[in-house]
């Protein structure tokens, strides 16, 4: 390990959106600190309360965009820690969550930088909260699945076995699915589930802007697409989805509908 760096990094999740949904300690985080490495999916209202002298940074990674290299902001994180005693890496959701903050502590551990995490609410607890569907309930899903959905297209071979997941939980959560979802869903059916499973997708959520659709799993591609629906969105698979109660569901925040790019 290289000697111990002054500044340290705060791996800090940005929950789903909405800023009322930021931790008491992430807030205080981006009210102080001295730079700022965010993603995509963070919003200009969680932006606005850095301090005017942080230098902020995108660094985000979307589908058809210029993205930065996974190993260009390892070594950003690494210079702004020499630079400044307190850095934050924000990230959408939270930071361990299909975040990479895994990669990014460890290689921030191995150059002799203080890293601390601080979670946040995920998006695949969040984005079906947010409109009353229960993730698990004790008569229909005692089980969850949390996947990433982007790995079809993205690996030669996916690490992802969707023929296998089909009926080894009562309920999957698919983040960044929308892209596959075609192929998702067939590989989904071809693994036992029934095309009748209930299904859902949800955009936006905890946003202005947010709107979802519920359909059977063999409709889910056609309503999609008929409806336009875009990423970012949430995929929820299961019996759960025919549980949702209209629940006393705060308003949504002012935040805006437009995540930063």
């Amino acid at each position: 390990m290289n000697d111990q760096v002054a500044g340290t990094v705060f791996l800090v999740g940005a929950g789903p959106g909405d800023p009322d949904l930021l931790t008491v300690k992430a807030h205080k985080l981006l009210k102080r600190c001295d730079a700022v490495l965010y993603d995509s999916l963070v919003p200009k209202e969680i932006l606005d309360l850095v301090p005017e002298n942080c230098e902020c940074q995108f660094v985000g990674k979307r589908r058809g965009h210029h993205s930065f290299p996974q190993s260009k902001i390892n070594k950003l994180l690494l210079s702004l820690a020499s630079s400044y005693s307190c850095v934050v890496r924000l990230k959408g959701g939270d930071p361990f969550v299909f975040g990479r903050g895994g990669e990014e502590a460890a290689f921030l551990n191995k150059n002799g930088v203080a890293v601390e995490i601080v979670p946040g609410i995920t998006a695949g607890i969040a984005a079906p909260s947010s409109i009353g569907i229960p993730i698990t309930h004790r008569l229909s899903s005692s089980s969850v699945t949390f996947v990433t959905g982007h790995e079809v297209i993205d690996k030669h071979r996916s690490s992802v076995k969707w023929r296998a997941l089909a009926t080894a939980s009562d309920t999957l959560v698919i983040y960044m699915g929308l892209h596959n979802l075609q192929k998702i869903v067939e590989q989904l059916i071809a693994g036992g589930l029934d095309v009748n499973t209930p299904s859902a997708i949800i955009h936006q959520a905890t946003l202005v802007g947010q709107r979802f659709v519920k359909a059977p799993l063999g409709k889910l591609v056609s309503e999609a697409e008929n409806q336009k629906f875009l990423s970012p969105s949430i995929i929820i698979v299961g019996f759960v989805v025919d549980t949702q109660v209209e629940a006393c569901i705060p308003p949504l925040s002012a935040a805006s509908s437009q995540l930063t790019d």
